[in-house]
Parts: C-alpha cells; structure tokens; sequence
C-alpha cells in the first residue's frame, strides 16, 4: 500500500513541530521526549521520502544519519589518520 506524499509530508511538518515543542521544553542532557521527537522526525521523514519516490521518482537532497553511519565516520576518520604520507 502506498501513501499519498502530501499525508506523508503532513506527517514529517508535525513530526518537525513536536520536535520544536520538546527542544524548547527540553530537561536536560537525554531528554527522553526530545529524544523521542527525534526519532518521530527521523521515521516521518523516511516514509515521506519513500512516498515521494514511489509517487514521483523523486527524492529529496536531505539524509538521515544512523548510529551506524557515525560509527562507519569515526571508523574512516581513524584509518586516515593512521596514514601515513610518503614523500619521495
């Protein structure tokens, strides 16, 4: 079943608002709301883009970063500086 892109954006707009509403009400470091808003927003956005492709083949020039993917950055930027450059 596909979902109409303009729901799915309706959906990601208030995902964004929640998300607005916790960081400003925000309870110190780990927050569980703004952390839960966080990932509403993540989720909202992901089936918004789904949506989008299915329905137009288009997508959108933002990215949703994962725990994995900072893991996959940290890893890269300790193999390069483990280089180590040869001038001959």
């Amino acid at each position: 079943m596909s979902i109409d892109p303009r729901v799915a954006l309706s959906s990601l707009t208030t995902a964004l608002e929640e998300h607005l509403i916790a960081a400003s009400n925000r309870r110190g470091d780990g927050d569980p709301s703004v952390e839960a808003a966080f990932f509403a927003v993540a989720d909202a956005f992901e089936v918004y883009e789904d949506a989008l492709y299915e329905a137009y083949n288009e997508v959108t020039p933002l990215q949703v970063f994962d725990d994995e993917d900072e893991e996959d950055e940290e890893a890269d930027v300790d193999d390069d500086e483990d280089l180590e450059i040869v001038e001959e």
